[in-house]
């Protein structure tokens, strides 16, 4: 299994291959403090930093653990965010859906949903996966909410899973959603997206 850049379209969302291009439009986009309160790094102090991230994400996308995704909303053609496939293992066909974060304006809409309905459709169906997990720190309890409204199922906690550059020592909830759980999941997703959006259609 090769997982190669792919541009994934939808109505209110795009996402289309991370680039260093991308960095002054994300930079704008990541100017707010709520975005990084709960991450590891924070790439928004300037387009310098920005750029650094989107290369270090691209490094990874070349080891072939990553594929860094910029989102766009349709609607305006705008840069909102960034999201990437991550802990890729095509021997157990797996990976993560991660490192997902939104300007304000994008949060709690159809540009979110569709996001992730996006990509895990193209991880299920076009890549085959059997298993994809989405993990969250323990104190985001927004983000935990959000992931058990996809439909995955919540695993449990890894204790004491990540140090901070601050040397807090972070526990992490993760979730998963495997294949046999996809077709209903999917259909959650688009009977949502039909249903709270239906001016967009």
């Amino acid at each position: 299994m090769e997982i190669q850049p792919v541009t994934l379209e939808g109505t209110w969302a795009r996402l289309e291959p991370l680039r260093i291009e991308h960095a002054a439009a994300l930079h704008t986009a990541a100017q707010d403090e709520a975005i990084w309160r709960y991450v590891s790094s924070n790439p928004s102090a300037s387009v310098g930093a920005m750029e650094g991230w989107i290369a270090r994400a691209r490094e990874a996308q070349t080891a072939g653990s990553e594929l860094p995704f910029v989102i766009f909303a349709r609607a305006a053609d705008e840069v909102v965010g960034s999201t990437r496939y991550m802990t890729i293992t095509p021997e157990h066909r797996g990976l993560e859906i991660g490192w997902t974060w939104l300007a304000r304006q994008a949060r709690r809409t159809a540009v979110n949903t569709e996001c992730k309905y996006l990509l895990l459709r193209h991880a299920f169906e076009t890549l085959g996966m059997i298993r994809v997990q989405l993990k969250t720190d323990s104190r985001n309890l927004i983000s935990q909410r959000a992931i058990a409204r996809l439909g995955a199922v919540r695993e449990g906690i890894l204790r004491k899973h990540m140090i901070y550059a601050d040397g807090y020592q972070r526990d992490t909830v993760m979730f998963s959603i495997i294949e046999e759980e996809w077709p209903t999941v999917r259909a959650h997703l688009e009977m949502k997206l039909r249903a709270a959006y239906p001016a967009a259609r």
